[in-house]
């Protein structure tokens, strides 16, 4: 993405993704329905793949967050465990990871006991060995996403 302009929106929806057309038509200094005209653009690029609504987890009573790194039991069986463990609704995120695991999830759940359920379900769901790591304060997630000129979005 080599345009000054989209790259200052996408930084700003990035930081505050409620940002009205207003804002960000003063903050890149074009008109509103310019910007509009932007945002539907990066929207249908898929550059701006969607909005959403972050919740704070205690509030939302899932205080404990881990990582769980998994690695399959039988090398020579399918690489298919995203699919296997794609019910799992604790599971925020599955990473496909370089090393001695093959993925790393990252989870939430409201307490230990859950925690130690949901290690029995993805590892009996997917026939995999796990490796669990608690988390024990998180000092920031969410960071927006500053874009770079020249990247592969462009």
């Amino acid at each position: 993405m080599d345009d000054s302009v989209d790259r200052a929106i996408l930084a700003e929806i990035s930081r505050d993704g409620r940002a009205t057309l207003a804002h960000l038509s003063d903050t890149v200094g074009l008109s509103v329905s310019a910007v509009q005209s932007r945002l539907r653009r990066l929207e249908t690029r898929g550059v701006i793949a969607g909005y959403r609504a972050i919740l704070d987890p205690e509030q939302a009573g899932t205080p404990l967050s881990a990582f769980i790194e998994i690695t399959p039991l039988d090398p020579a069986q399918p690489d298919n465990a995203p699919e296997l463990l794609e019910h799992l609704t604790a599971i925020e995120a599955c990473h496909s990871i370089a090393g001695d695991a093959s993925y790393m999830l990252f989870v939430r759940v409201a307490t230990p006991r859950a925690l130690e359920e949901l290690v029995r379900d993805i590892r009996l769901a997917a026939n995999v060995s796990t490796r669990t790591t608690v988390v024990l304060q998180t000092y920031y997630e969410h960071r927006p996403i500053i874009p770079i000129s020249g990247d592969a979005a462009g």
